[in-house]
């Protein structure tokens, strides 16, 4: 029997009252030591023992808490494999890696025309007689004889023959591989199915930059430098050109065509990149059409219509061929299956109205291919 002195619950054994204490500490401590700084248990004024807070343990994972797992604790997320990276692709390079990137394309595109410079050096004479054939024809039409260049400065014949005219060659022969390096510069940040386009790419690109030049060479150019030279002729002018000036507008007429004829390339590349669609193109095809006819009106001078379709039809049906190119590509994405039979169809419609719209120019107006300007006569 406890005496009175002893305070309330002092006959309690030490073990059960530790057991209590430690009951009511569990069940209270952690909400109201945690808001109030002291234990749910009331201590007696009369009392000298004084409760600690339990000591903190880490909380279990949801896992644990649950009833299993051993306490162990969630593996970690799996790094995302190699394919994921690869379809990253250029995303995850810096900014200092692209110019990095640039710079080392940029060296590969210079060195592959170094050397086709030097390898065009031992054909200049064969490359300047290639060059000026179209003056030469066209002075002879004019009936100017002896049909010759002239040279102006004494640095035109070094300048042009053994410096400009070879850099201008090798930009041509050396064309695949520059743009090859323009294609390995984008491919990485393309996704892995996108990538395999690279083949048709440079094929495609180089070969109509190469058609265009030619183009250039024995249409544009060739007949656009008889008309204009021959403007002055019952004048009082004697048609003849400078080789400086007569290079300069050769190099323009070369390059600029074969850019144009770079249209399908450039609209297929802004679909890949998705910057354009098929159907943003065909919306806006009337003001495509537009800039195409100025520009054959400036490289073909003449009021003849005839002329004017001979330039202006083979850049839109290069622009409507880039909007095929991109409707495929957005097909493949799309993993829809091109509607071959109805391709053909259409395909064959348009030639057979070609071939009928030229037999009856020919056949009932009189219109016939000549060698010198103007292309079409009656």
């Amino acid at each position: 029997m406890a005496s009175p002195d002893e305070p309330k619950g002092a006959g309690a054994p030490s073990g059960e009252i530790a057991q209590q204490t430690l009951s009511d500490e569990n069940v209270s401590w952690s909400d109201s030591w945690s808001s109030s700084g002291t234990s749910a248990t009331e201590v007696s004024p009369a009392t000298s023992v004084i409760s600690t807070p339990p000591p903190i343990t880490p909380l279990s994972s949801p896992k644990t808490a649950a009833g299993g797992g051993g306490g162990k604790p969630p593996k970690p997320p799996e790094p995302p494999d190699g394919d994921d990276d690869e379809e990253e692709g250029m995303a995850r390079m810096s900014f200092l890696e692209h110019l990095e990137e640039l710079r080392k394309r940029l060296l590969l595109a210079v060195g592959g025309v170094g050397i086709a410079f030097f390898l065009c050096l031992f054909f200049s004479d064969e490359l300047w007689n290639f060059v000026v054939a179209p003056a030469t024809v066209a002075l002879k039409h004019l009936g100017i004889n002896p049909p010759v260049l002239l040279q102006i400065s004494p640095m035109d014949t070094f300048r042009i023959m053994w410096m400009e005219l070879p850099i201008l060659a090798a930009v041509f022969i050396s064309s695949p591989w520059i743009l090859y390096q323009v294609w390995a510069f984008i491919a990485p940040g393309l996704y892995r199915r996108e990538r395999r386009w690279a083949v048709p790419f440079v094929v495609s690109s180089a070969g109509l930059f190469i058609i265009g030049g030619l183009f250039a060479y024995f249409v544009a150019f060739r007949y656009g430098i008889e008309f204009l030279m021959g403007l002055g002729i019952g004048k009082g002018v004697t048609p003849g050109i400078s080789m400086s000036e007569y290079y300069d507008l050769f190099v323009d007429v070369m390059l600029g065509v074969g850019v144009i004829f770079e249209i399908p390339i450039i609209l297929f590349l802004l679909t890949l990149i998705r910057v354009a669609s098929p159907s943003f193109l065909i919306r806006h095809s009337r003001y495509a059409i537009l800039i195409i006819v100025i520009l054959a009106a400036v490289i073909t001078p003449t009021g003849d219509v005839f002329n004017l379709t001979l330039f202006a039809t083979p850049m839109i049906i290069l622009f409507y061929l880039g909007i095929f190119a991109s409707w495929i590509l957005v097909l493949h994405r799309e993993k829809r299956q091109f509607p071959w039979r109805t391709f053909y169809k259409w395909l064959g419609i348009v030639l057979v109205v070609l071939i009928l719209g030229s037999w009856l120019v020919f056949r009932y107006y009189g219109y016939h291919f000549v060698t010198h300007w103007p292309i079409f006569v009656r």
